[in-house]
């Protein structure tokens, strides 16, 4: 049977979910998905990840700016393992590491990439500051005053700090992805500085390491790490993906990049996520606006891209997609739908939609391990 969690929106930020659902096909159908419902009761956990060994799914729950842990707790059952932990305002991605031992939290709303220790079990540790700092409180009788989370990496200053939005707002931090390198350092994007950050993990931490900055207004959103080293990053303001590669010194640095689509329309669509083929030799991103999926081709090792396709991506706001078994699933915020669409497994170009399923305003999609 083809199952797939569901992350998704709830009431407070303005969706129809319930929690983490689930989305399935028939063994007799595999290509025929329905919604099964929400399996658990969770506000807003817009994104999933999964533990590398254990039965252990990781939700940002956007809203609530936290972080929950859910063990599996039966074919097609999840059950909170703990109490959800802080990370900051409107986290909206997590990724854990290939160790298991923590994840990287980022959080669009104010700028937070948060480090969370993850114990044998799964379960997320407790912030060790905030947990001194209520002991205290109970044992003195004084009020707790908030301190930030333990693990924290705090950001470096705006490289365009005298620019102004195009609605003339001052630019602010949103921390929106991270991707663990080969080298065993994390990138993550800011969207709102036009950075993508390099970080060292240490204890309890993270150190940063050193930036790329990227053309102002462009506004990377998520990452997709290549098989050759190189990092491909989406764009959610100028409709790009730039290819970043790391220096013989270590130092990463933007080698190519190149419109996601010459007919993308800029202030119009707005790029979401970026995946690839289990082979790499293509890259799929969908444009929110114009809804619709546009294919690139790897060329050469790794460090550049070639536009190829445009296709209609059969959804509303196509927030999220993946590849999975030379099909593509993409999630429709606002359509309340899954849409399946075929690939050409030779061109690599979307072909027609196979199939589309209800489900309440799904965020994300993770296949059932």
């Amino acid at each position: 049977m083809t199952r797939f969690w569901l992350g998704g929106y709830g009431p407070a930020m303005e969706g129809s979910a319930d929690g983490i659902g689930l989305l399935a096909g028939d063994e007799s159908a595999p290509t025929v998905l329905e919604y099964r419902g929400a399996i658990t009761q969770t506000p807003s956990p817009s994104w999933l990840a999964q533990h590398p060994s254990l039965d252990v799914v990781y939700a940002a729950l956007e809203g609530d700016a936290g972080v929950q842990a859910f063990v599996r707790s039966g074919e097609s059952a999840l059950r909170p393992l703990g109490e959800p932990v802080a990370a900051g305002d409107g986290v909206c991605h997590v990724a854990v590491s290939s160790s298991g031992s923590f994840l990287i939290a980022s959080c669009y709303g104010d700028g937070r990439v948060v480090r969370i220790g993850i114990d044998v079990q799964g379960r997320l540790v407790p912030d060790a500051v905030n947990k001194a700092a209520e002991l205290r409180a109970a044992l003195l009788g004084e009020p707790l005053e908030e301190a930030p989370p333990a693990g924290v990496a705090a950001a470096a200053s705006d490289p365009y700090s005298g620019e102004l939005t195009a609605t003339g707002d001052k630019r602010s931090s949103h921390a929106h992805s991270a991707a663990f390198l080969a080298d065993g350092r994390i990138a993550t994007t800011d969207l709102g500085f036009d950075l993508v950050r390099i970080w060292r993990p240490i204890a309890g931490g993270l150190v940063l390491d050193h930036e790329v900055v990227l053309p102002v207004g462009t506004g990377p959103r998520h990452m997709v790490a290549h098989p050759s080293g190189h990092l491909h990053v989406v764009t959610e303001y100028s409709c790009e993906v730039f290819t970043l590669a790391a220096g013989r010194d270590g130092t990463w640095a933007v080698v190519s990049s190149v419109l996601t689509s010459p007919i993308a329309e800029i202030g119009v669509d707005f790029p979401a996520e970026l995946a690839r083929t289990r082979d790499a030799q293509f890259l799929y991103t969908a444009l929110r606006g114009s809804n619709t999926i546009a294919a690139l081709r790897v060329r050469g090792g790794g460090e550049a891209l070639e536009s190829i396709a445009l296709a209609d991506s059969g959804v509303d706001w196509p927030r999220h997609h993946l590849v999975h078994e030379g099909k593509l699933l993409v999630a429709g915020q606002r359509s309340d739908t899954v849409a399946l669409i075929d690939l050409d497994e030779r061109t690599g170009a979307p072909l027609d939609i196979r199939h589309v399923a209800q489900a309440p305003a799904p965020t994300h999609i993770l296949p059932v391990r």
